[in-house]
This record gives structure tokens, sequence and C-alpha cells, in this order.
């Protein structure tokens, strides 16, 4: 292929899939921890599956504010940190492993990662106080609604000056300009690896139809609702974020909708604030996430 030609969108989906460090574990961790069989031996087996995670997990639960006495075990951990704890850290620490040295524009080490946090706390933040929506499943949508931006970081680095002067030419937003120089956006990228990696069907719905969420059918509505609000607050907030997350289209009318008005967004704020600032401390604006 030559050089000035971008991957295909299967060429590029295939080589994001035989980068190592994947999210692809992080399904079958949900499955496990929803489950009322599965027991704190046979959630520590599979987060001893990978040695950087069961490292932050034991990290975590044996940090300052979850500290009472040493735990040296991933499966004491996990019973002192709980299902929803671990849960939110494996996803992260699986998400942002995935985006290590991917060169994305404007953007400095660890601020792929802190802006997928803000998104995905919005998203609960949000879904906490609709009751329309399940915290884990909207956070969940909110962490991984941009690995597609991250396959691009790796695979379609070359071209993403093409982009950002094709935006600036005709005045578009960045999913726009992402398909008229390559032929596809990030939202189609992320589609299709969440569904090769396994991930359930509406979070691979939410990616696919994020660009136009009046398209998408009933079921996949709220996740949509809720992370279209997450990644608006996730931008307004600006920790990690970089131009493409302010040049994204916003379906104002359809945020009406779902009830998601100025005023209850701004409201959000400084809760999603709070947790975030709670989770990463002086790393919230600088410096990678050494999770």
């Amino acid at each position: 292929m030559p050089d000035n030609v971008p991957p295909t969108l299967d060429v590029l989906c295939e080589r994001a899939l035989r980068l190592p460090c994947s999210p692809a574990m992080l399904p079958r961790l949900a499955a496990a921890l929803q489950s009322d069989e599965a027991s704190a031996a046979q959630i520590e087996k599979l987060i001893t599956l990978d040695a950087s995670l069961a490292a932050a997990t034991l990290r975590l639960a044996n940090s300052a504010y979850f500290g009472r006495g040493t735990v040296e075990t991933v499966e004491a951990a996990v019973f002192r940190l709980g299902a929803k704890e671990i849960y939110r850290l494996a996803a992260l620490v699986l998400v942002s492993r995935w985006g290590d040295g991917a060169p994305a524009a404007g953007r400095e080490a660890g601020d792929f990662s802190r802006h997928a946090l803000c998104t995905a706390v919005a998203a609960e933040v949000l879904a906490e106080a609709t009751e329309r929506c399940a915290p884990q499943l909207a956070y969940t949508a909110g962490l991984v609604t941009d690995l597609g931006k991250l396959a691009m970081a790796h695979g379609c680095a070359d071209f993403l000056p093409a982009v950002r002067a094709y935006r600036e030419r005709m005045q578009t937003t960045w999913e726009q300009a992402e398909r008229a120089v390559l032929g596809y956006h990030h939202g189609e990228v992320n589609q299709k690896l969440l569904a090769a990696w396994n991930f359930p069907p509406l979070l691979v719905q939410t990616a696919e139809f994020l660009t136009h969420p009046h398209e998408a059918p009933v079921e996949a509505a709220p996740v949509l609702a809720h992370v279209h609000a997450a990644k608006y607050l996730a931008s307004s907030l600006g920790p990690g974020a970089a131009e493409d997350n302010f040049l994204a289209g916003v379906h104002g009318a359809f945020l009406q909708e779902w009830g998601f008005t100025p005023e209850i967004l701004e409201a959000a704020m400084p809760v999603v604030l709070e947790r975030v600032s709670a989770r990463l401390g002086d790393r919230l604006t600088t410096g990678p996430l050494a999770l």
C-alpha cells in the first residue's frame, strides 16, 4: 500500500487487534464481578492473568484511602475493595495501558486516560442522578468511547495533520474531517474493536450510533444519551482534553430530549471533578498515570 494512502478500516482494526495490552479482559472481569457465583478466589485468578492489573489492585488496597493493615494477596484485596472499586480500577488500568505510546496529536503522556476517566465518571454521575441507565454500564461506555482514536493514533498518525487541515479549511467537526480524509471516523473503528473484543452489544451500539444518536435502536438510547452528555462534560472540565474533543459534534436536541439541560450539566460538573480528583490527585492535569 502506498505511504500516502491511509489504511482501510479493516486493515486499521486488524493492526489494532494485534497490539498488546488490549482491554479484551474487561468484559470477562465485568461478568465475573456481577455473578453471584463467582468467588473472590475466582476473581483473583482472573486478575492475576494480568501482572500490572494485579499490582495495581494490591497498591490500591494498601493505599491510605483503603488501608486498614497490609493485604498481601489479590484475593484479600478483592475482599477489601469490593466489586465496584475493583471494576473501576481494572477498567481504567486496561484502557489506559492500551494507550501508552500512542502518538495522539496534542496530547501528553496520560492525557488520553485522564479524559477517558473524566468521561466515564461523568457518565456514572449522570446515570446515578437520572436512574435511567445502569451506572456501571454508563461508566464503561464512557471509558471506552474514544478507543477508536487510540487505534488511529497507532495506525494513522501520519494522516492526522491532513485531518486537522481539512477540518480547519472546511470548518467541519472532527468526525467529518476523519471521514473525508480516511474514509471512516473513530466511532466506526471503535465499533469494530468493541465487537471483536466481545464487549456487550449495547456498548457496540453506543459506538456505532454516537455520531447519529437519533438513528439508534430504542434500547441503546439511554446509554447513548448519558455518554453523549458525559463527553460534553469531560471536555468542558478540561483534564486530558485535546483539540478533537473540543471539535466533536454536539447533538443538543438529543440531549434536551433526555433532560440534559445546560443547568443540569453545570450542576454535575463539581461532582465529577471531585471524584476524578480523588482518584488522580496530583496527576489530574499532567504526567503519566502510574495506576
